[in-house]
């Protein structure tokens, strides 16, 4: 495995990672780094890992696949919704282009925002940090839970987030941010000063302020977890707030998604 830290000279899967950002660079395709490399730089916490995510916007994607085609490479699209990947022999590279519940689509916000750091010996951009935020707050899978990496994200770089645009990002989907500033506050009582004074109460008096909307008969819950609420759209007539036009997929797209479930 290669760690975020580690100068992995002669490690064929860091030379693999290293052959991959080459291309993209030599043909000027524009990408940010992600995953373990950007979450180490934000919270410095440094972890293992075997996986490189690259993320780009939608449009970049076929070319993208199109260079390391040419190159030798093998590329699939197994969501088309959000993720490519690039492979070589054992070795895979994850391409993003939004995210699993089709949400955090990458837009030109993540390039301008973008941080800088060092990443296998080369300066490279990051993925900002208010975007890592926005896209693992809805990742609450029973085997995956990306809560605590937010709350590792509030703790080190509180300060340092853009709060307006956060909270722009997240949108209508607002309450998702408020349970986890709610479950920060719980877990680093030191550190409460990190979220905005008055933030949390003025997204709990516009939570008290909505009504109850029983004609309403969306679930939500699917963006957050892609299996845990399939019986509520399956079976008690909700419709999924996933699918076009409320949501960003398509049927197609939502039941390729659904299939994976357990791979």
């Amino acid at each position: 495995m290669v760690t975020t830290d580690s100068p992995i000279v002669g490690d064929p899967l860091a030379t693999f990672y290293m052959s991959a950002l080459d291309l993209l660079e030599a043909h000027r395709v524009p990408f940010l780094v992600g995953g373990t490399f950007a979450y180490a730089r934000y919270t410095s916490i440094d972890r293992e890992t075997k996986d490189l995510d690259i993320f780009m916007r939608p449009s970049d994607v076929d070319r993208t696949r199109d260079v390391f085609e040419a190159a030798g490479y093998q590329t699939d699209l197994p969501f088309p919704h959000w993720l490519a990947k690039v492979k070589q022999g054992e070795y895979v590279m994850d391409v993003i282009f939004s995210s699993g519940n089709g949400v955090a689509r990458v837009d030109d916000e993540w390039f301008a925002h973008a941080a800088e750091s060092e990443v296998l010996g080369r300066r490279l951009q990051l993925c900002p940090i208010e975007e890592i935020i926005w896209s693992k707050a809805f990742v609450q899978e029973r085997e995956r839970y990306d809560g605590g990496d937010v709350l590792h994200l509030l703790r080190e770089a509180g300060p340092d987030i853009d709060w307006r645009r956060l909270l722009a990002r997240f949108g209508d989907n607002w309450p998702v941010l408020l349970g986890h500033l709610i479950t920060f506050h719980f877990a680093y009582p030191d550190r409460r000063d990190r979220i905005p004074s008055g933030l949390i109460s003025d997204l709990a008096a516009r939570l008290a302020a909505q009504p109850n909307e029983p004609g309403n008969r969306v679930c939500y819950g699917t963006l957050l977890s892609r299996e845990q609420f399939l019986f509520d759209v399956e079976h008690l007539g909700y419709e999924d707030a996933r699918l076009e036009p409320r949501g960003n997929m398509s049927r197609e797209e939502l039941r390729v998604w659904t299939e994976a479930i357990g791979r």
